[in-house]
């Protein structure tokens, strides 16, 4: 089954790579965040616009993710975690998860340096270990998208070591997630918009 319970369209459209039943859990267990998730990718284009204006803090590409799954009632979440031994209490600080709804934990990886993979999967990990998250997921861009950088005179932006699918997925291959179920959505030249 796995990937093969998404809807066509998602599949065509998306690089998608998944561990540890991730699909399945999510469309068994949380009904209501796999239908905001397949809502989410059958109606996200990637603009140009978004590509030849340049950026501030946030990327607009995670502006309009971000935007659509709060609009839905997912949240930006930061944990306050601990670990405790008899009378000894540790702080084990986790980073902020860009989307957060009922225990799935969605990171946008647009256009950061690498290691913030490391990060989120590390975070994927910690945060399913105490039992906080059942799925984490990420959506990042496919390797591919570089050559409408490069027609942008944008490629420079979008260098090699920035978050891109060929960057991500030989750390979760070396079990940086861990025991974490993990859906990878890489966005493709095919949801490129050219007229927004």
């Amino acid at each position: 089954m796995g990937i093969d319970l998404l809807p066509s369209y998602i599949r065509e459209n998306y690089e998608v790579h998944e561990w540890k039943h991730a699909c399945a859990i999510l469309q068994a267990d949380f009904p209501n965040e796999w239908i905001d998730l397949l809502e989410l990718l059958s109606t996200f284009k990637l603009c140009k616009s978004w590509i030849t204006e340049g950026g501030g803090r946030k990327s607009k590409v995670s502006e309009e993710i971000d935007s659509f799954l709060y609009a839905r009632g997912w949240v930006e979440k930061k944990f306050d975690t601990s670990i405790k031994v008899d009378d000894v209490i540790m702080k084990s600080p986790t980073h902020k998860v860009d989307c957060y709804k009922n225990g799935i934990a969605i990171e946008i990886e647009w256009n950061n340096k690498d290691p913030f993979f490391d990060r989120d999967l590390n975070n994927f990990r910690l945060l399913f270990d105490l039992r906080t998250i059942s799925v984490g997921i990420i959506i990042t861009r496919c390797d591919h998208l570089q050559k409408i950088f490069d027609q942008l005179d944008r490629g420079k932006s979008y260098g090699a070591s920035t978050t891109h699918m060929s960057k991500l997925l030989p750390r979760i291959k070396g079990g940086s997630g861990s025991g974490c179920p993990i859906l990878v959505f890489g966005i493709t030249e095919s949801l490129y918009n050219e007229n927004c």
